[in-house]
């Protein structure tokens, strides 16, 4: 049993899983205007997708999660989520969304990204893309 556990570990799944909804502040200030192209250069190729943090990039994809280029940072985000079986982003719903839940539990086993959580002003801009329909890349608003 402990062997599974390890190995579960390793692979990226958490030993508890993400609650199915937050309470979220969607009146936050954001860190820049959120849209989904904002959000990606600013936050998600920093970071998620970049070589650096090769969580998400072209080399990583854990979770079937590709957040290599923008387009496909999109397809994945709008896609369901093989380990928890349940949408990542849910339009219009931040405080059920998988990504939402996820980016917003520093110290939990789940939280993404691990390591440094985002800070407040990039979950806020998180937040209001999500609670504002998840517009695609050049939605704007």
């Amino acid at each position: 049993m402990c062997i599974v556990v390890g190995i579960a570990l390793v692979a990226g799944c958490p030993s508890t899983p993400p609650p199915a909804c937050i309470t979220v502040d969607t009146t936050c200030a954001p860190g820049y205007v959120p849209t989904f192209d904002n959000m990606y250069t600013n936050t998600i190729a920093q970071g998620c997708g970049s070589q650096r943090a090769s969580c998400h990039s072209a080399s990583g994809h854990q979770g079937g999660l590709d957040m290599s280029t923008e387009a496909l940072a999109y397809q994945s985000l709008m896609a369901m989520s093989p380990n928890y079986h349940r949408l990542r982003v849910e339009p219009g719903n931040a405080a059920c969304s998988l990504m939402v839940v996820r980016t917003d539990s520093p110290g939990a086993d789940y939280q993404m990204p691990p390591g440094t959580p985002l800070t407040e002003p990039e979950r806020c801009a998180l937040i209001q893309w999500v609670q504002n329909g998840a517009p695609g890349p050049g939605s704007g608003m």
